[in-house]
């Protein structure tokens, strides 16, 4: 993609963003409800390798499509981390993270100002050592497709040691993605079937 001009880019980014919403939600539909409870319960061992004890993990709200946080966020709770998600003051301010305080109780968070549920009391941001980040596409090489508004970029764009993994469907993998420069490689993607990384 090198040389390719911007608004290219943008455009073959926003092509693909719609191709994969299409073909994440076929997949999740004709997904089983017994099946879905199965899956992203607990982080594969190659990284819970990669995780030191105590440490806050930042995780994300999950739409009906995404993969789901539930089971991660459960996981790490039990074992004494603290747990963190996205919060907004405002649609036009930037992302920080918020301590989620209860992974069994949803009565402690409420919908930001993008949709996603954040913490509902209003606390010091805090810094995750560890992200869970959503995606709607990868690359077998630890390429991201976001939802396209940049929140993940800014904010771990002064973060290079945080430890970032993508979740995703199966479904979401893609050959080849168009990058720009302030595009982060994952560290590792894990999906249903595979861990792919570190790369």
């Amino acid at each position: 993609m090198t040389g390719t001009p911007c608004a290219d880019i943008a455009a073959s980014k926003n092509a693909l963003r719609r191709r994969l919403r299409a073909a994440r939600r076929a997949h999740v539909e004709a997904l089983p409800e017994s099946t879905r409870a199965l899956l992203f319960l607990r982080p594969p061992t190659q990284i819970l390798g990669r995780i030191p004890e105590q440490s806050t993990i930042g995780l994300y709200d999950p739409s009906p499509f995404e993969a789901p946080t539930q089971g991660y966020a459960r996981f790490f709770f039990e074992r004494g981390h603290r747990l963190a998600l996205p919060s907004f003051s405002t649609r036009s301010s930037p992302m920080h993270f918020a301590p989620w305080s209860d992974p069994y109780a949803d009565d402690g968070l409420a919908p930001g100002p993008h949709g996603p549920r954040q913490p509902r009391i209003a606390e010091p941001p805090c810094e995750p050592q560890v992200l869970m980040v959503p995606l709607l596409g990868f690359t077998a090489e630890g390429d991201r497709l976001g939802q396209g508004g940049g929140h993940y970029d800014r904010f771990l764009a002064a973060r290079t040691d945080m430890l970032v993994v993508g979740l995703a469907w199966d479904v979401q993998e893609v050959q080849d993605m168009p990058r720009e420069a302030h595009d982060r490689k994952l560290d590792y993607v894990v999906t249903p079937s595979r861990v792919l990384g570190p790369f």
